[in-house]
């Protein structure tokens, strides 16, 4: 260990969206600030998942919508243009320009991992960096199911899913969550055959059964082959097809892209010596996002909500706090969406969650196409469902979720409407542009029995 340490304010490691708005915000307030990165700065969501993913999922998307609006033709898809752009929008997977922006701003950037070396000390090689606070905010890595054959098959994960440079003309998804989901029906638009398998009875689990209900259809009616409740007894190469075997049934595939799940990044961090206590889900933080005694945690490495927003969100709460301003992190009102098409949107609890919280419960479904008029003017063959959950004593939005077009834009309407608990008689007294998604809310609130 080096005998003298560099001394900052602030050293920040992690620099996904949430060590990046932390690193930019305390060093426009003129604090000394180190950032420490193992990879690229811009973290998981800029090179391997959100950035990437949406931008592939969108020529899919486009073609849907070719196929649904009245007198269009399908369009072409040129894949070797829409990697080319998606290397643009990664930068290329090189953080050159950032890591000068951020030398111009007075932000030291270190490379490597980043290990506690006690209380207000961080080791980052041969170097030792010292600091009063210090914020994690690592981010999160997929979890590799114990499988017989998975290692030996070889498989992609979101990493390689989201950087090929060639389709695969089939593939497995192992994992019915919005990463699995997601990456299923991307490759799907792209022309490969897909099957997807879940252990799980039904897909995004952790939403209403409804939205499984709906989405399921739509995989299905995509030509998606899904099975659930499936357990997978062993992967194996036979031949030069990957064989997926799971009770009585295999599937055969060029390639096999796990999505089952993923967990906080502290492997190697020595937590323990500067006392910062970790479970299993993560980091615990409190509401201020403190993990310790001059330490915070951000992101997804807290395990609380494994999304960027989420974890921007959190860096914005540390960042106060730091300060010494009032900050408390409140979740009751984060959005939350799966980008395939329809597009899954939802806001707040679930039915689920506001009964077993003892809420008096009072729910509201629309049919968009036996509601409003937009669901028509965007595509013939109409689709979508919301539904709004209250609070029949308080009166108050709790929970919302849609299964429609765009829905990842007009749920919106309901996070606001559960952050400032805002009153139904209000929310039923606004005015929605006609003709818009957003009118089905009017229409559901409308139907609420208080």
């Amino acid at each position: 260990m080096p005998e003298q340490a560099s001394e900052f304010d602030v050293i920040v490691v992690g620099a996904g969206p949430a060590g990046e708005t932390v690193a930019s915000r305390r060093c426009a307030r003129g604090m000394r600030t180190a950032l420490v990165e193992r990879e690229l700065l811009g973290g998981e969501c800029a090179y391997w998942a959100c950035i990437p993913s949406k931008t592939l999922l969108r020529p899919g998307e486009l073609l849907g919508e070719a196929e649904r609006t009245a007198g269009t033709a399908r369009p072409a898809q040129r894949f070797d243009e829409i990697a080319s752009y998606r290397d643009f929008m990664v930068r290329d997977h090189a953080d050159t320009d950032e890591a000068k922006g951020y030398a111009e701003r007075g932000v030291r950037v270190y490379r490597g991992a980043a290990r506690f070396a006690g209380s207000g000390s961080v080791e980052v090689g041969d170097e030792l960096l010292g600091a009063e606070r210090i914020v994690i905010a690592t981010g999160s890595e997929p979890v590799i199911p114990d499988i017989p054959g998975l290692e030996a098959t070889g498989y992609w994960t979101n990493r390689e899913a989201t950087s090929m440079r060639g389709m695969p003309a089939s593939a497995c998804v192992l994992g019915g969550g919005p990463v699995g989901v997601e990456l299923a029906q991307m490759l799907h638009r792209f022309g490969a055959q897909v099957h997807l398998i879940d252990q799980r009875s039904r897909l995004l689990a952790r939403e209403d059964e409804r939205v499984s209900e709906l989405l399921l259809d739509a995989l299905r009616d995509d030509g998606i082959r899904v099975n659930l409740c499936a357990e997978i007894a062993s992967v194996e190469v036979r031949g030069g097809e990957r064989v997926v075997n799971f009770g009585e049934d295999t599937v055969h595939c060029e390639q096999l892209v796990v999505a089952s799940a993923r967990r906080p990044r502290i492997a190697g961090l020595a937590l323990e010596s500067a006392g910062i206590a970790a479970t299993e889900a993560g980091i615990v933080v409190d509401e201020r996002c403190r993990a310790g005694d001059g330490v915070w945690a951000v992101g997804d490495v807290t395990g609380v909500m494994p999304f960027s927003h989420v974890a921007m969100y959190q860096a914005r709460v540390a960042c106060a706090d730091i300060l010494g301003e009032p900050a408390r992190a409140d979740y009751s009102a984060v959005p939350r969406a799966v980008f395939c098409d329809p597009e899954v949107a939802a806001v707040g609890r679930t039915e689920r969650q506001a009964r077993e919280e003892g809420i008096d419960v009072v729910l509201a479904r629309v049919v968009l196409r036996d509601t409003i008029a937009r669901p028509w003017t965007y595509e013939t063959d109409a689709r979508g469902e919301l539904t709004v959950i209250a609070d029949r004593e308080r009166r108050v939005l709790v929970g919302a979720w849609a299964v429609a077009p765009l829905a990842s834009e007009w749920i919106h309407y309901a996070a606001l409407a559960i952050k400032a608990e805002l009153p139904i008689s209000l929310l039923t007294d606004t005015v929605a542009q006609f003709p818009t998604y957003t009118e089905a809310f009017l229409k559901a609130l409308e139907q609420l029995e208080l």
